[in-house]
């Protein structure tokens, strides 16, 4: 199976602190690139209540 990954703009390969995405079928999939073996299986609803989540700023205690 081809799985097309997507990472965000915002990331660099010089630090290898990729987030990348992908879609296949009903999944969204997860990996790190950097650790890319390891995948994340969700749901469009469990990671879209997660993006509001970011959005309101629920999670910034994990970046300082």
């Amino acid at each position: 199976m081809d799985i097309q990954w997507q990472k965000s703009s915002f990331s660099t390969d010089s630090e290898g602190n990729c987030l990348e995405l992908a879609e296949v079928g009903d999944e969204i999939l997860l990996r790190e690139s950097d650790n890319s073996d390891v995948i994340i299986r969700t749901s469009r609803a469990k990671l879209l209540a997660f993006f509001r989540g970011v959005e309101a700023r629920e999670f910034d205690r994990y970046t300082k």
